[in-house]
């Protein structure tokens, strides 16, 4: 009876731990962007994978010459005045948030950056797919 026991307790473990029909992100970095440029930017999510956790993101956006939007001073100066947030502060927000929560539907949108906010959904979205495929090659986002 005990020997019973195990042997059915071992099986319950196995399905538990080994049989997933998600074998969850594999290891490696996944980039998606936007297709196009809205106000001279192009919005990008990069990911780094270890062992089915992000451990690393960077969200931001280029303009066409690749300077990226949150080392603009006159841009982050005009936008907190107008919408009390600026680039370099909501791109970390929710860089922190999808790496805490690994979870894109966990992560809360931020007043003031709500068009980047849409953005970032969709391309942590987008790259956790990836993530999941192993596909490496870049997703571009309409």
């Amino acid at each position: 009876m005990k020997r019973k026991f195990l042997i059915i307790l071992a099986c319950f473990v196995l399905l538990l731990t080994g049989c997933s029909h998600n074998p969850g992100m594999k290891d490696g970095f996944y980039t998606a962007e936007m297709s196009g440029y809205s106000h001279g930017w192009k919005e990008y999510l990069c990911i780094m994978v270890k062992n089915n956790t992000i451990v690393y993101a960077e969200f931001n956006a280029k303009d066409p010459s690749g300077y990226i939007k949150a080392w603009d001073n006159a841009y982050m100066q005009n936008m907190y005045t107008e919408s009390g947030t600026y680039p370099n502060q909501y791109t970390r927000t929710y860089v922190a948030q999808l790496i805490e929560t690994q979870n894109p539907d966990n992560v809360d949108a931020i007043s003031g950056a709500s068009h980047s906010g849409n953005n970032f959904f969709k391309l942590s979205r987008a790259v956790i797919d990836q993530a999941t495929k192993g596909d490496s090659t870049i997703v571009v986002i309409e």
